[in-house]
């Protein structure tokens, strides 16, 4: 499906099932740049990391939601500039964005809570769209990228200034049950990267991170992501 929303238009597949629960899972941040210096001009991803993970979902209801200007044909859309996949990608714009798809995406569905899964680049939007909503049970990422400002730091990139930081919100995530899987042989996004997030929460019977031994940044979590959904998650602390 389709959405457009007020500044972009996403692409969206889901199937639906009669439950009161909806799970979406948003892709990485795609084929944004060429080289370490370079900006693409297509930021459709090569490999769908998150669409692969939500086809190997077995819940009744999943959906899968693509970011600003992925899958849009080069030219088409003059919302599409390359802040939106450079220094914006996760700006309010594109945050705002995905924030209305996901509405979309569970009035179709009927449900009346969600839960959200991000990969890479999708789990820092992940975590920035549960921040401003109230029907958000669970958020799950891999791999994301969840502190901006210790990832940008740590890989000497310049700062993400037309962005949010997910670390920057962690008082409105607070009793939001979390877990977030980290790649022990990630050279995009060091799993430290993931630690760094938890150290902003005051509350931490809410949230996990989990390091994934041989897994790299998209390289081995697909055969052990339907043991991985099947891990508890919750608070413990009630």
């Amino acid at each position: 499906m389709d959405i457009q929303t007020r500044l972009f238009h996403l692409v969206a597949y889901a199937r639906f099932g009669a439950v009161p629960m909806l799970r979406v899972y948003i892709e990485g941040d795609g084929h944004a740049w060429t080289d370490r210096f370079t900006p693409s001009d297509d930021p459709t991803p090569w490999k769908p990391l998150a669409l692969e993970l939500a086809v190997r979902d077995l819940a009744p209801s999943v959906a899968y939601l693509g970011r600003p200007c992925q899958y849009v044909a080069s030219g088409s859309d003059p919302a599409c500039q390359r802040h939106y996949w450079t220094d914006g990608r996760y700006s309010e714009a594109a945050i705002a964005s995905a924030h209305e798809a996901v509405d979309r995406l569970l009035a179709a569905s009927g449900a009346r809570s969600l839960e959200l899964v991000g990969y890479s680049g999708g789990g820092a939007v992940a975590a920035l769209v549960a921040a401003r909503r109230h029907d958000v049970v669970s958020l799950r990422t891999v791999a994301a990228n969840l502190d901006t400002a210790a990832w940008t730091a740590r890989e000497g990139l310049a700062p993400l200034t037309g962005s949010l930081n997910p670390a920057d919100f962690s008082d409105r995530l607070q009793n939001i049950a979390q877990i977030h899987f980290a790649g022990d042989a990630d050279a995009v996004v060091h799993h430290s990267i993931a630690r760094s997030y938890e150290g902003h929460f005051r509350r931490l019977d809410c949230i996990r991170t989990i390091v994934l031994p041989s897994v790299g940044h998209a390289e081995g979590v697909l055969p052990l992501w339907p043991d991985l959904l099947r891990l508890p998650i919750g608070c413990t602390d009630k």
